[in-house]
């Protein structure tokens, strides 16, 4: 399966710097919209079986124009949401200060803001990724539009990486990354 993963258009708060997490209503800017018409236009001659999106609506507004270009109707599912940052959200990063990891942790395994850790995110795309080998013949192409740090905690997944392993790298607001749903289990230690 050939999985297309997007990044949604950028939203009012990514303009305002507020940590968004899961925060449910935060919607694209013009701009947003400009760049998820753009994000359609590059997978415009694939041939698109599904969009499946998280169920934010920054996530929802991009994914309905990909599938609008293929004649789908986006399937939204809280797997694919951000990662959860609990009381943080809706803070500017500004106001944020450091904060120490407890001894005996990773970093991967806090809870931010008594939200969600990165190594819940890591077990949330195992369950993403077998719903997706369930609904779509194994030589599908699939949109999923996401988040960026649950895309890259599921780039971390798709490569066999764990969830202390999962690397920072920009992900621009409706950058595509492609690539291959191995057959059979997907590796990465939890």
């Amino acid at each position: 399966m050939l999985l297309h993963l997007l990044r949604h258009g950028q939203s009012t708060w990514n303009v305002e710097g507020r940590l968004q997490g899961q925060t449910l209503h935060v919607p694209l800017t013009d701009l947003g919209r400009e760049q998820a018409a753009a994000a359609a236009d590059l997978l415009a001659s694939r041939a698109i079986a599904g969009v499946w999106c998280s169920d934010q609506l920054r996530a929802i507004e991009t994914a309905r124009v990909v599938a609008g270009r293929h004649r789908l109707t986006p399937h939204q599912t809280p797997l694919l949401r951000e990662q959860s940052l609990g009381n943080l959200e809706g803070r500017l990063t500004s106001e944020l200060a450091p904060e120490q990891v407890p001894e005996g942790v990773d970093i991967s395994e806090v809870a931010w803001g008594g939200g969600e850790s990165l190594q819940q995110v890591h077990a949330r795309m195992r369950v993403l990724v077998e719903e997706l080998s369930v609904a779509f013949d194994p030589g599908a192409e699939v949109v999923l539009v996401s988040h960026g740090d649950t895309l890259r905690v599921l780039l971390a997944l798709l490569d066999g990486r764990g969830h202390r392993e999962v690397t920072w790298e920009p992900l621009a607001n409706c950058e595509i990354i492609t690539r291959t749903l191995p057959g059979g289990p997907v590796g990465g230690r939890c």
